[in-house]
């Protein structure tokens, strides 16, 4: 499927976000002073969740899950608050990894659609020709995994498929290889993995369930393919998005015992710390975020624990104030790792 704009009417646009809003308006009059303001955008065609969200030039591309047979391509334009379908995965998957590099859109492992098993497999898509071609796989199969972007090259982290994995693998996609690096000191699956600051950041996740999440956060230096233990996240949980934006490392939503997470968290490397920022909107699961022109998009995600979904599409803004905010996470690195799921529905508690 190929260049098949969706427009949808305003009214369209509140059913199926759920939202008693109008599109494009601050949702949060009452957020705090500095922690950022949220919007509705325009809603994908087909609710989905348990997908892989990238950033190619400009557009957001959302991947994969439990709808459209597990093939599910949208690609939405900031620009012009729409969305088209490109064209579907080569295979059906979910919980996969995906990122852009060098105007070309990678997808990593996932679970395959009829079988639940973790794959090995990854694909790169040309978003000016629309088509998909098959790359090198991994050396370790996987979902739920975690993939940034560093120095022209992927990082996939984590995942999991019979077990919990801490493999840490690199693709160069000038020479179509895969490099072993110094595993994840802490093995752990839905997890979030962002490049900031030289460092590939792998933070939270679940040690198998999500009666087990973490807030556990580490970094690893490619110059000294090692791992360091860094302030960990304050809430700890799974199934989170994650994005930078002004220096920043977001860590937004996710699940737990109790349901699904509002909190979005902060991380200043230069303070080695947490803040809270304002909660996402829509609590969820299963998502993914990524930054155009300074405004950080959350598209889609399960609303409540397990294979749910929602066709939401929110957006958020910030930048760094004069003062900074103050720390609502911070201390003794690596702590978290095996706390309990918070209890969710509290907005950045």
């Amino acid at each position: 499927m190929r260049n098949h704009p969706v427009r949808r009417p305003l009214a369209g646009l509140l059913l199926a976000a759920g939202l008693a809003v109008a599109g494009g308006l601050a949702l949060q009059k009452d957020r705090a002073p500095g922690t950022g303001q949220w919007s509705t955008r325009a809603p994908i065609p087909l609710a989905d969740g348990e997908v892989g969200v990238a950033e190619v030039g400009g557009r957001i591309h959302v991947l994969g899950g439990y709808s459209g047979n597990g093939r599910l391509h949208a690609e939405y334009d900031p620009g012009t608050d729409t969305w088209r379908l490109r064209a579907p995965l080569p295979r059906a998957l979910h919980h996969v990894g995906a990122a852009g590099l060098d105007g070309k859109l990678y997808l990593v492992g996932g679970y395959d659609h009829a079988s639940g098993r973790g794959v090995a497999d990854v694909f790169e898509y040309d978003p000016g020709t629309d088509r998909w071609r098959a790359r090198a796989p991994m050396p370790t199969a996987r979902g739920a995994l975690g993939v940034a972007v560093l120095g022209g090259r992927l990082y996939a982290v984590g995942g999991r498929d019979r077990a919990d994995t801490g493999a840490n693998e690199r693709y160069d996609p000038a020479t179509n290889t895969w490099t072993g690096l110094a595993p994840l000191p802490t093995p752990r699956d839905h997890l979030a993995v962002v490049a900031l600051g030289g460092r590939v950041h792998a933070v939270a996740g679940r040690l198998e369930t999500y009666t087990r999440n973490t807030g556990v956060h580490e970094a690893y230096d490619p110059g000294m393919n090692r791992w360091t233990p860094l302030a960990p996240l304050p809430t700890p949980r799974s199934g989170v998005a994650a994005a930078v934006l002004g220096g920043r490392l977001f860590v937004l939503g996710g699940e737990g015992t109790q349901g699904t997470f509002h909190q979005n968290e902060a991380y200043d490397p230069g303070r080695n710390c947490w803040t809270r920022m304002a909660p996402l909107p829509t609590a969820r699961h299963g998502t993914g975020a990524a930054v155009v022109n300074g405004v950080m998009y959350v598209p889609t995600g399960a609303p409540t624990p397990g294979a749910s979904r929602t066709a939401v599409n929110e957006a958020f803004t910030w930048s760094p104030g004069e003062a900074p905010l103050p720390c609502t996470g911070s201390g003794r690195p690596g702590a978290g790792r095996r706390g309990p799921s918070r209890t969710p529905g509290t907005p950045g508690g």
